[in-house]
């Protein structure tokens, strides 16, 4: 009885051993710079550095500019409604916004992507990166929102700074508000 004992540990213990291997190869495949920054890479092939600080995110280049992490599935209805609204702030507030939809899916096609930019209208970043998840947990842990949180998750920054953050579907002129405000208009 001691040896299938023993042996069920050991089996458990390489099983265990093998999966956290394959994490840590997959993991060695996206480019990482320290564990609080992320390369993320747009359907444009565009690289956007993110770094966390303590006060939250900021997008390499971008200072000066209100960011909005859009955190999304391609599948999930709200979301999809959320695009065309993204879509229209971006017009609206041009150079002075930067919007990056940061899709919550693994491993999913630039096709999937670019089929959901252009049946919902979403005219600004996609980003399909191996550190997507990475950044949408460091975000969820960052917002206290738990493991299982909802979706879409706009989050609003301006120079590393968290101006608001928004769960599920909201409407544009809030949203539009609280551009305005950062921007000091």
């Amino acid at each position: 009885m001691k040896k299938i004992t023993i042996l069920s540990l050991l089996f458990v213990a390489l099983l265990f051993q093998a999966c956290s291997k394959k994490e840590e190869s997959s993991q060695a495949n996206a480019v990482m710079v320290n564990k609080n920054e992320f390369v993320l890479t747009g359907l444009n092939n565009k690289q956007y550095i993110v770094a966390k600080g303590k006060d939250g995110y900021s997008v390499e280049g971008a200072q000066g500019k209100v960011v909005i992490f859009d955190i999304f599935a391609t599948w999930c209805p709200p979301c999809r409604a959320t695009a065309a609204h993204l879509t229209t702030l971006k017009k609206q507030f041009g150079k002075d916004l930067l919007v990056i939809g940061v899709s919550i899916e693994d491993a999913i096609p630039n096709e999937k992507l670019q089929e959901f930019r252009k049946k919902y209208n979403a005219q600004y970043a996609l980003v399909n990166s191996p550190q997507n998840r990475r950044l949408v947990n460091s975000m969820a842990s960052f917002l206290k929102l738990g493991n299982n949180f909802p979706i879409p998750i706009m989050a609003i920054y301006k120079d590393g700074k968290l101006v608001k953050h928004y769960l599920g579907l909201v409407e544009e002129e809030f949203v539009a508000s609280d551009i305005k405000r950062a921007l000091g208009k």
